[in-house]
């Protein structure tokens, strides 16, 4: 995951340089910036508007006794979509304006949702199971029945001789 992490922190960025230069010399810094600009500008307001209307359909979904999981993560994809938008770039600004819309929002919740359903029913399947025998042993309850027979309190004060 790292390896995947960091290779990403590297290479996005200077995709998005050779963009830039690529576009800065062909049109020109100012008309560059100002493109830069506006998608932030557009992309932060999009990104409040859908994301005010997802907190909507939450607290609508809890109102109605319903779980809030599709409107969770609809919630976490405008959030990342936002952060995208209002990161300077030209590749990330696609990707955040595509996590905007509807039909990609949900292509990637049905597919975030079924990576998490193997992940949690994988851990399910193995719950009570034994672990292998390079493991630690699985954690065991004992229950234990006992009878106080006596008991004793004192009644001498803390730092007196006994």
């Amino acid at each position: 995951m790292f390896a995947r992490l960091l290779i990403l922190f590297i290479t996005i960025p200077i995709i998005e340089f050779a963009i830039f230069a690529i576009l800065g010399s062909r049109v020109g810094f100012p008309p560059t910036l100002l493109i830069i600009i506006t998608t932030a500008v557009i992309g932060a307001y999009l990104s409040k508007s859908q994301g005010l209307r997802a907190i909507r359909r939450y607290q609508e979904a809890v109102a109605s006794g319903k779980l809030p999981h599709r409107e969770i993560l609809e919630g976490l994809i405008i959030l990342v979509a936002g952060i995208l938008l209002m990161t300077p770039g030209f590749l990330t600004d696609t990707v955040g304006f595509f996590l905007l819309t509807p039909a990609v929002r949900d292509i990637v919740r049905q597919l975030i949702s079924r990576s998490l359903a193997d992940r949690f029913s994988q851990v399910s399947k193995h719950v009570g199971v034994p672990r292998d025998q390079g493991s630690s042993p699985p954690i065991q309850t004992i229950t234990v029945e006992a009878e106080v027979v006596e008991t004793k309190t004192s009644t001498r004060e803390p730092g007196s001789p006994s």
